[in-house]
């Protein structure tokens, strides 16, 4: 139960859904967490359930002067950084003809450009400490395929998808010692699911809509992808860089028969 015992994460996104769940499972395997998030509120209801080994971070992962104030406060507080995880991020839906270049802008800012910043602050705060360390950045299933009402989302994620690849073996060149790794989850039972949610007439509807389109017959939950997350930061995937983890109940492996048995679940 001590898989990151010592190690200091950072994780952007985490006032909420994979992120909490994520800065909640790493402090109980054994680290200090930095929850970062431009929400305070949410980002202290999570150093709250976690307790000591938990503080907030702000950060708004599109500003630079907040990604170095972030690496400045890790070092000069736990002393080190060890794992940052790239899970803020945005959606937007909808015609892909009626997209404004100001929601690609924004979207882009949050999902890509907030990713750039976070691999390149990164690895400065991770270097620092000189023991190596792993950045995870949360793509989604959409970063490996597409979908007509998601293009906008899709081309974010997808950009996620390479920039990790890329920066994995720009640290492997450099000897850094820093693994760099995606996780590219299904729809995940959180509150960015909201407006599907409220578009279907309530939870329990969108569930049992987009249940039907994976696979394994249910939803993500924020912990399923939390420990696929917690796996690429520990020591057991040392050989694991510009990987993707794919955490989608068999989503993008093809479609499931037309006879499907009924779930006994």
């Amino acid at each position: 139960m001590e898989r990151l015992k010592g190690k200091v994460a950072l994780v952007t996104g985490g006032s909420s859904g994979i992120g909490r769940a994520t800065c909640t499972l790493m402090a109980a395997e054994g680290a200090t967490v930095l929850v970062a998030d431009v929400n305070r509120p949410g980002a202290l209801a999570t150093v709250e359930m976690i307790g000591q080994s938990a503080r907030f971070q702000p950060l708004d992962v599109t500003k630079e002067t907040d990604w170095a104030a972030a690496i400045d406060q890790a070092l000069k507080g736990p002393g080190r950084l060890d794992v940052v995880v790239n899970g803020a991020g945005i959606g937007v839906a909808g015609d892909f003809e009626d997209l404004s270049l100001s929601e690609w802008e924004r979207l882009f800012a949050v999902n890509s450009t907030g990713v750039f910043l976070g691999c390149r602050y990164g690895i400065k705060g991770i270097r620092a400490g000189g023991r190596g360390g792993a950045i995870i950045n949360i793509a989604s299933m959409y970063g490996n395929i597409g979908s007509g009402d998601a293009v906008a989302y899709c081309a974010s994620k997808g950009s996620v998808r390479l920039l990790t690849k890329a920066v994995a073996l720009y640290c492997a060149g450099k000897n850094y010692g820093i693994r760099v790794n995606s996780v590219h989850p299904t729809y995940v039972d959180s509150e960015m699911l909201d407006p599907i949610a409220e578009m279907l007439g309530g939870r329990e509807a969108m569930r049992a809509a987009l249940s039907g389109l994976i696979p394994v017959g249910r939803l993500a939950t924020p912990h399923d992808i939390a420990q696929g997350i917690l796996f690429l930061a520990s020591d057991e995937a040392a050989m694991m860089t510009g990987a993707e983890l794919t955490i989608d109940g068999g989503q993008t492996a093809g479609i499931v028969g037309a006879f499907r048995e009924p779930s006994a679940v």
